[in-house]
């Protein structure tokens, strides 16, 4: 029988381009925060999970160093990679060891230091996400050119529009303008984001998130375990949806939605007995501004071809209908792969704690979710939770 799982501790680094910092001293921000939070030691926690691509590093195997960095020894026997999906590869795996009884405590830590090369590298790299021969070297498809795909499709089926995206692009800058530890914390308009240079259309550089180095870090515990530790604020795990599709989006037929998040959204949605319209919050994988606009699609908070009303109607606003990536999302927040996933979570866990400062959102069931996307839509992982 599985056991119930509850997030006890949360922490993140300061995103951005972090020059200052080691990875392994990236890392330890973020670890150093959780269990501060959680109020648990190295003591503690018996199995840690690495998550990290490393491919823009100079560690290539960063697992080791940063175990031995926190004290962590004996206590790191994974380190997954899943693309952008990275950081919820490392939670499912934490949570499953804690559910199945392997570990009481388990920590998942995801980061990357992806600034480490420059910017040509790293669209050469991203444009491997998906499969090699017959994209990125046939045709030298970047990460860009991908959902510029999508995004074409999208406005040609649906009508959306180029200033559609650029409202999720408007509010994603409004809100990571709040947050301390966001990478770009400017406000822009629909005007700056259409005006901005065009990366691969109808994306442009503000539809676009950026290159960003930082970790984030959470700590799992049994039901058991979290009421020994004496924790009233537990976080629950009600359930983890997984998705995937082929490796070339080429064979993937319509380019207007991803398989993998409409898959993981229905494992989820079957596994935890909610439906969309239960989920109050959400941080959905908004890498680009098209991305949230299919994400609302997928995840059932819209119909098809209506994701773009929320967004005009303000219904995913703070306080909204169901509120989206109050800490500024991918977009403006950052998106360093292997942390994204994780992040995800702490703030989710910080919204249900109700610690979310000026981005609070007024919950009624304290029910939310989260929505991470590997690659073009290799891979998604949807995991709701609760209070």
């Amino acid at each position: 029988m599985m056991k119930r799982v509850g997030i006890i501790g949360v922490g993140a680094s300061k995103f951005g381009r972090r020059d200052d910092v080691s990875v392994r001293e990236l890392a330890w921000e973020s670890i150093k925060e959780a269990m501060e939070d959680a109020g648990v030691t190295q003591r503690d926690v018996q199995l840690v999970v690495a998550g990290s691509t490393a491919y823009r590093g100079v560690e290539l195997y960063p697992a080791p160093p940063v175990s031995e960095y926190s004290s962590l020894l004996g206590k790191t026997p994974i380190r997954v990679e899943a693309a952008c999906a990275t950081g919820s590869a490392a939670s499912f795996s934490a949570v499953n060891a804690v559910a199945s009884g392997v570990a009481d405590v388990a920590l998942a830590v995801g980061f990357d230091k992806m600034t480490e090369v420059d910017t040509a590298t790293s669209l050469a790299i991203g444009g491997r996400g998906g499969n090699y021969q017959w994209e990125f070297h046939m045709y030298g498809t970047t990460f860009p050119s991908y959902y510029a795909l999508y995004a074409t499709r999208h406005m040609a089926v649906y009508g959306t529009t180029e200033e559609d995206m650029a409202l999720a692009s408007v509010k994603a800058h409004k809100y990571a303008s709040l947050n301390e530890k966001a990478h770009l914390r400017n406000r822009v308009t629909v005007e700056d984001v259409l005006k901005s240079r065009v990366i691969s259309w109808p994306i442009k550089l503000l539809d676009s998130s950026p290159i960003s180095d930082g970790s984030s870090a959470v700590i799992f515990a049994s039901e058991e375990k979290i009421r020994e530790l004496k924790i009233d604020t537990p976080v629950w795990i009600e359930a983890i949806g997984y998705g995937s599709d082929t490796s070339s989006i080429a064979r993937r037929g319509e380019w207007t939605s991803l398989r993998a998040s409409r898959d993981a959204a229905a494992m989820a949605y079957s596994r935890s007995g909610r439906s969309p319209t239960e989920i109050e919050y959400a941080t959905v994988h908004d890498c680009f501004t098209i991305a949230e606009i299919m994400a609302y699609e997928d995840l059932g908070f819209a119909e098809r071809g209506k994701g773009a009303s929320l967004l005009r109607e303000g219904q995913t606003e703070k306080d909204g209908r169901v509120a989206v990536n109050l800490f500024g999302g991918l977009k403006a927040k950052g998106h360093p792969l292997g942390a994204t996933g994780l992040a995800m979570l702490y703030e989710v866990t910080k919204q249900l704690r109700e610690e979310a400062g000026p981005v609070q959102h007024q919950f009624k069931n304290y029910v939310a979710l989260t929505h991470n996307v590997g690659g073009t839509g290799h891979y998604a992982y949807v995991t709701v939770l609760s209070r």
